[in-house]
């Protein structure tokens, strides 16, 4: 066992090209809206999540806000993201500054282009983000959904690569060399539908939970911190939240590791 593996899972971070530490585990709140939102936030920071993801486009990040303020939790200990829809192209300062009125913040830690604008690389969306980052709107800056050839055509346009780039990720996804080329670039991979992109009824997660003691969902999140990608699963439901990151005493072997890679569309 490893120190990294040893570490109490939401304590477990990874540190951006620019310096910034984001954690390895986050709440996702796609689909979640209103009171649903702020309940699940606010679970969720209780249970000891110190990152949540949330973008314009979910409809949420007053719900979000909301929560953050009333957990009590200092705002410099939650790391916050959220994401610009690709239609907001032209708007970029407006819409960052919708979302901190509507989530009652100066900055948040992670802005992200959520697609890429008309399948295009988005440059003049990117120059504004690098823009807002020099302001201290946002602490770091990347993309969403993006592919190395819009990445690199960001980096060659401004000099300035992205630090994350958030795709859909689980283990019937997994694909090394997708894995080597974002580090080959600096860029930190971040996942999100880890439960939903992939069967967690697969016999080899189930196997492997099994021998654990542990559920298919918490062999999943092992998986990805074992990897050192971030992952941001979503819940709606108390206990799922506090027992999608309860993996404290669950480490899984090279050979388990192998066999999880396995079941990816590169295998």
């Amino acid at each position: 066992m490893t120190d990294h593996e040893a570490a109490a899972p939401l304590d477990l971070g990874t540190r951006l090209s620019g310096g910034v530490d984001i954690p390895l585990i986050g709440l996702g709140t796609w689909q979640l809206r209103g009171d649903s939102a702020a309940d699940a936030v606010g679970w969720a920071l209780e249970a000891g999540y110190r990152h949540i993801d949330t973008a314009t486009a979910y409809n949420n990040e007053q719900a979000v806000g909301r929560a953050l303020h009333a957990s009590g939790v200092a705002r410099d200990k939650v790391f916050v993201t959220t994401k610009m829809p690709a239609e907001s192209r032209g708007r970029e300062r407006a819409t960052l500054d919708r979302s901190l009125s509507a989530m009652g913040l100066d900055h948040v830690d992670l802005w992200l282009i959520h697609w890429p604008p008309g399948g295009s690389s988005g440059i003049n969306s990117w120059r504004e983000f690098v823009r807002a980052r020099e302001e201290g709107l946002t602490q770091s800056i990347g993309v969403s959904n993006y592919s190395f050839d819009q990445i690199d055509e960001l980096t060659a346009a401004t000099g300035v690569t992205p630090e994350i780039n958030q795709v859909r990720w689980s283990p019937s996804m997994f694909d090394q060399t997708a894995v080597a080329g974002h580090r080959e670039r600096g860029v930190v991979l971040e996942g999100y539908s880890p439960f939903r992109a992939g069967g967690l009824d697969h016999p080899v997660l189930l196997d492997i939970a099994n021998v654990h003691g542990a559920t298919a969902a918490q062999v999943v999140i092992r998986w990805h911190l074992q990897h050192e990608i971030v992952v941001i699963p979503k819940s709606a439901r108390r206990e799922r939240i506090v027992d999608n990151v309860d993996v404290a005493g669950l480490v899984l072997t090279e050979e388990e590791m192998r066999a999880i890679d396995g079941l990816g569309v590169a295998a």
